[in-house]
């Protein structure tokens, strides 16, 4: 049955005419009730004088401690109307002051979210909440006002971005300064935004609960086994009453075992200051390098600690090596762990036959294996270890040792390491597969052959540590278009020359020629650059270490580290030569002796005999120095110039012109 007003009585039609009235008033009062309920954007300082390291969005809930569910902060940029940055707001919860803030690490007190520096767009752009999460907008989304619950659209004296302003339904962009201002835009009672201090977590009309801010802080970068630190607790304001609260310092492995030092700390009232001493054991464990987490807990609601803090503990028993840095290269100190008869098929060859048989070994099926592009981490940790301090890695180009633990494992590359490809992956062709992300250990492996071309992605042999920032400087430029730093010793050419030739017998897709073959991929130059590199930097000890090292996960060796002269025989002045094994000792009292490189920097390679005496003498025929010597590289102690050069033994008699650089 249909009720019309007409069939009332006279008091019920005026109480229905009256609610007719009121009910439009009831939806909207409702409708606002929940627009209040959400969030809103309720200050922005995008823009800061000089580097901009105080960027921070403040969002406010209508209550405080409000759990937020299914929310994404979305960042747009003003001039093609995209997405630059989405922030996953769910699971976080608003303040005692209903406020979260997004920004960055040196603001007070400490946002929720952290951001990178100068990561929020100066204007004319815009940021957006929005139901959702940030996988619903990937870099380059179009702005839009779907599932759009608030928009500020902001400048720095720009012009209006009228078309992000429609696509968000906004009328007004605001205006936050001139460029490097000490503003912020603040949201106000009638929905309007005013320019004021920037006054991250409290309330833009002065009211809520102004938060005490707790400011961690030591003296040292980092602190040595068997030391004490120091840390400082800071108030910003006096305490109203005593403060009590937690402080916590584990961190991973590093625990009780390794540092004693109160977990209480008290700050009495009406001060600002606590101090307390942590003592670092010190054990006689070479466990690394550690990093200690300062972190406080059960601070009253009315504070809030600005940061929390890691500081590197330095294990003081690391080991020291009997060989040197490859800017200080020693020479016959590590003892290359050949297999017994490892080399035996490759004697008696030459030319191609030669590097068949040379491939058949480093690339056997039945034998060598492949590891995951993580495991390279742990290759590198072990094969490029400092031999001054095994808790450091030596970097290839910038010739420096780093902490193991400053591994790059963000986008973060100031002051990090990383893997370095010497042939760079889009030159060879190859990049990540399918469980390459994972660090499985030595015993789990693919089986692999020379045409597995993937595989080169995480061969240890052609990948080095390497300081993050001088990787990416390098890119993918061949060698001789790039030869390092300018300050650079060059201590990492023979190096990476011997880690490029050994790919190119490794795999048959990769190939190494003269000049720089761009947009040929496999193939990378210079060969003649990485000759000369290989013959004027011998392998040393650290590279003898590396080689055995890479063997023990591989099971294959790089056989340009064992025998240098192989690379003469396969590319240079012995082309075409038979090449005899000269670890095979009966084989070497039959071979002729002979010395390379020639010109050297006076590092020489005694091949084809067995232990000799030797003499140097000056073209005028002064005698400069005198020794016996053994197969394997040597050192001559004499300055720049031309040598007459003479071996002699019971088999054979040598005599050279060589020329020292």
């Amino acid at each position: 049955m249909n009720f019309k007003i007409s069939d009332c009585d006279a008091y019920l039609c005026e109480k229905l005419t009256l609610m007719k009235s009121i009910f439009p008033l009831i939806l909207a009062l409702l409708s606002y009730a929940d627009a209040f309920s959400q969030l809103v954007i309720n200050e922005i300082d995008a823009d800061n004088p000089s580097t901009d390291t105080q960027e921070f969005v403040e969002l406010k809930s209508e209550n405080p401690y409000e759990q937020i569910q299914n929310k994404v902060l979305v960042f747009f940029n003003g001039g093609n109307d995209e997405s630059y940055l989405a922030v996953d707001l769910n699971g976080y919860e608003t303040d005692i002051n209903g406020l979260l803030v997004i920004g960055n690490a040196a603001i007070s007190p400490v946002p929720q979210i952290i951001i990178a520096d100068n990561k929020i767009q100066n204007g004319p752009d815009a940021v957006a909440i929005y139901n959702g999460s940030a996988s619903d907008f990937p870099k380059g989304t179009m702005a839009s006002s779907d599932q759009l619950i608030d928009a500020l659209v902001y400048g720095t004296n720009d012009s209006n971005a009228t078309n992000l302003m429609q696509l968000l339904g906004e009328q007004t962009q605001y205006n936050e300064g001139a460029g490097g201002n000490t503003n912020s835009l603040q949201l106000q009672q009638d929905g309007s935004y005013i320019t004021g201090a920037p006054n991250p977590r409290q309330l833009n009309d002065g009211s809520g609960i102004l938060l005490n801010t707790l400011t961690i802080s030591i003296d040292e970068d980092f602190v040595n086994e068997g030391d004490d630190l120091v840390i400082s607790f800071d108030l910003d304001q006096p305490a109203e009453a005593q403060l009590q609260f937690q402080v916590s310092y584990n961190n991973g492995a590093f625990d009780l075992s390794d540092y004693a030092a109160a977990e209480t700390i008290i700050i009495a009232q009406n001060q600002t200051l606590a101090q307390t001493v942590v003592t670092i054991t010190d054990d006689e464990l070479d466990e690394g390098d550690e990093e200690m987490y300062i972190e406080v807990s059960g601070l009253p609601n009315e504070y809030v600690s600005n940061n929390s803090l890691l500081i590197r503990v330095l294990d003081n028993d690391y080991i020291v090596e009997d060989w040197g840095v490859p800017t200080s290269p020693t020479f016959n100190h590590v003892v290359p762990l050949i297999p017994e008869g490892y080399y035996d098929d490759i004697s008696g060859k030459s030319s191609n036959n030669l590097k068949q048989a040379i491939q058949d070994i480093v690339a056997n099926p039945n034998v060598v294996r492949a590891q995951t592009y993580k495991d390279v981490f742990d290759i590198l940790k072990e094969a490029d270890k400092s031999p001054e301090n095994s808790n450091r890695v030596w970097l290839v180009y910038s010739e420096e040792s780093r902490s193991i633990l400053d591994q790059q494992n963000s986008s973060q590359s100031a002051g990090k390491w990383n893997r370095e490809h010497t042939f760079p992956r889009s030159r060879g062709g190859f990049s990540d597969i399918m469980g390459d992300s994972f660090a499985d250990g030595k015993e789990v492996f693919w089986e692999t052959s020379a045409d597995s071309l993937r595989h080169a992605n995480s061969d240890a042999h052609a990948i080095r540590a390497a300081d993050s920032s001088e990787n990416i400087s390098r890119g993918n430029q061949f060698y001789g278009e790039y030869t390092g730093p300018s300050s650079n010793l060059g201590s990492f050419k023979g190096d990476v020359a011997r880690g490029i030739l050994f790919l190119d017998v490794r795999y048959n897709d990769l190939e190494v020629v003269n000049g720089y073959p761009d947009g040929e991929v496999g193939k990378f130059g210079d060969l003649q650059t990485l000759l000369d590199w290989h013959r004027n930097d011998p392998p040393d000890d650290f590279e003898k270490h590396r080689n055995n090292v890479v063997y023990e996960w591989q099971f294959n060796r790089n056989p340009f580290i064992d025998m240098p002269d192989l690379v003469e025989y396969l590319w240079g002045n012995k082309q075409g030569d038979v090449w005899e094994n000269s670890l095979d000792a009966d084989k070497v009292k039959n071979r002729k002796a002979s010395v390379t490189p020639n010109p050297s920097n006076g590092q020489l390679f005694l091949s084809g005999s067995n232990k000799m005496e030797m003499s140097i003498y000056g073209v005028d025929g002064k005698l400069y120095q005198t020794n016996t010597i053994h197969p394997g590289w040597f050192r001559l102690d004499i300055q720049s110039g031309i040598y007459i050069l003479k071996l002699t033994s019971n088999e054979v008699t040598y005599a050279s012109r060589i020329v020292i650089n």
